[in-house]
């Protein structure tokens, strides 16, 4: 396994790696559009951010990636990205995106009249930085995730960031395992996540913060 730092040729194989990598996982696709998806979630990163993008490499095919920010302040907040995304792509013609979104707006409606909270970025001096990681199936359990967590807080501290912050969820009980081996603890409530269902069921949102 050889863990590296992205490289401008990794990018068709690395959208092609996005489709694939959270198969069987509570986020395996957000609305079931992937290029407005990857637009979100990783197009911004390999343009605006690419010495924070690593990969996971294995028999010369990629396995796993990490993107990553060291001062969210400073980048594309999610909302402004999905807009963005949605915008250039149309993706509502697919019947799981407009149930997405359609659920979304009930949801986000719902929270309002009940004065409850919903998930959202987190904006806090003390973990500037946040990342987002995913592994193929077939490597997790290798090595792979580890050793992009690694490459990323070498990066970190290179760059003296005070903490790191990340968004999982509370039913993706093994990521959450995954992170606090890694030193990451909860941190705040766990809103649910407008729009989002697992087998079913409404998902909640669990930010997770390190500090350096």
């Amino acid at each position: 396994m050889r863990v590296r730092g992205f490289d401008d040729h990794d990018r068709t194989e690395l959208r092609a790696l996005f489709a694939r990598a959270g198969r069987d996982s509570p986020t395996e696709s957000l609305w079931g559009h992937i290029d407005s998806e990857a637009a979100v979630y990783l197009d911004p990163y390999m343009d605006l951010e690419p010495a924070s993008l690593f990969v996971a490499e294995h028999d010369g095919a990629l396995v796993g990636y990490l993107t990553g920010c060291v001062d969210t302040e400073a980048f594309p907040s999610e909302d402004t990205r999905i807009t963005e995304s949605l915008r250039r792509h149309r993706p509502f013609r697919s019947r799981q995106a407009a149930a997405f979104f359609g659920r979304s707006m009930i949801d986000a409606a719902a929270a309002t009249l009940r004065r409850t909270p919903t998930a959202g970025d987190v904006h806090d001096p003390r973990w500037p930085a946040h990342l987002h990681i995913n592994v193929a199936p077939e490597a997790r359990g290798t090595g792979a995730a580890t050793g992009l967590m690694d490459a990323w807080f070498d990066r970190l501290r290179t760059e003296q960031v005070p903490g790191c912050h990340l968004q999982t969820l509370v039913e993706n009980a093994r990521a959450a395992r995954f992170f606090e081996r890694m030193g990451f603890t909860p941190h705040g409530a766990t809103p649910p996540v407008p729009g989002l269902r697992y087998r079913g069921a409404r998902v909640h949102q669990l930010t997770m913060v390190r500090s350096f």
